[in-house]
């Protein structure tokens, strides 16, 4: 598997978000890079093609973040040469009280991508380490056995989610699914930085939220949070990548080298005919050659 420790942590290793650079432009500008991206894309697009045809594997690609780190646009630039019949982009918001009654995975494994196919999650069942971890009060709307009242949430309530996180992607990918988990990882400058343009750009306000500057004010603990999840859900078979998100041109860019490499190192091909099939389309060809009008 291509593996740049600059972007990918050793699998078994403590991760800690703080020693990934979030303003990476290795030695490109942003003119070679969009043009890089989008010969990515067009190879994608081909990949995808392949992938579709071959039907034996799926892609689910999951994105991660702190608001404003680029998710959105990510998944819009970096896919956008993907036919959507053979592509799916769901996001996952606060969950509803159905999704509440069944356990935390449920509504998201109700989304995986079939064979032969790229689902893209925007947000994903890593929430449930996240954010809720940040606001362990959302716990109690889960109705667990386990957890009656707060604040104690015993810690080991949050390993036993890594492992059946860990346990659920093993169990997908010894099932045909190639896992990409990208963290686009943006400080807190920039941040803040894109929210000020939000609120100064009229096309941008519907983006913006008073829930989103108040979440900041847990800027640490979300750090905590992720390098946490990333150290105990980083595994050799759902690699967790962590991408400079501070230049947006620069993380497309790297976002879709990854995804490229990962699609050619499984070796797609059309399906090759046997004989007899290979007859039968020359006899459809004869019929078609020989019709009368």
């Amino acid at each position: 598997m291509h593996h740049d420790s600059r972007f990918c942590p050793l699998p078994g290793h403590p991760v800690r978000v703080s020693d990934f650079s979030t303003h990476e432009s290795a030695n490109i500008n942003k003119e070679d890079a969009e043009a890089l991206l989008s010969s990515n894309v067009a190879r994608m697009a081909a990949l995808q093609d392949m992938l579709y045809a071959h039907n034996r594997y799926s892609v689910l690609i999951i994105f991660q973040a702190m608001d404003a780190a680029g998710k959105d646009g990510t998944i819009k630039h970096v896919m956008s040469g993907l036919n959507p019949q053979g592509t799916q982009v769901y996001s996952f918001k606060t969950p509803s009280a159905e999704e509440l009654d069944h356990d935390y995975l449920w509504r998201t494994y109700k989304c995986m991508p079939e064979r032969g196919r790229i689902g893209i999650f925007n947000r994903s069942y890593y929430e449930e380490v996240l954010v809720v971890r940040v606001h362990p009060e959302y716990l109690l709307n889960q109705q667990l056995p386990r957890v009656t009242s707060l604040p104690h949430v015993p810690p080991s309530f949050w390993m036993d989610r890594y492992r059946q996180i860990n346990n659920m992607e093993q169990h997908l990918s010894e099932n045909g699914t190639i896992i990409l988990k990208f963290f686009l990882n943006v400080s807190r400058d920039e941040q803040k930085e894109r929210f000020l343009k939000r609120i100064d750009d009229p096309a941008a306000n519907w983006k913006f939220s008073m829930a989103d500057v108040a979440e900041r004010q847990h800027w640490d603990s979300y750090m905590e949070a992720y390098s946490d999840m990333m150290t105990h859900t980083n595994t050799l078979h759902a690699p967790w990548y962590v991408i400079p998100a501070d230049r947006k041109w620069f993380m497309r860019l790297t976002v879709s080298n990854i995804i490229v490499s990962r699609l050619e190192a499984l070796g797609l091909h059309y399906p090759e005919l046997d004989p007899k099939e290979k007859a039968k389309l020359e006899e459809a060809r004869f019929r078609l050659m020989n019709e009368r009008n």
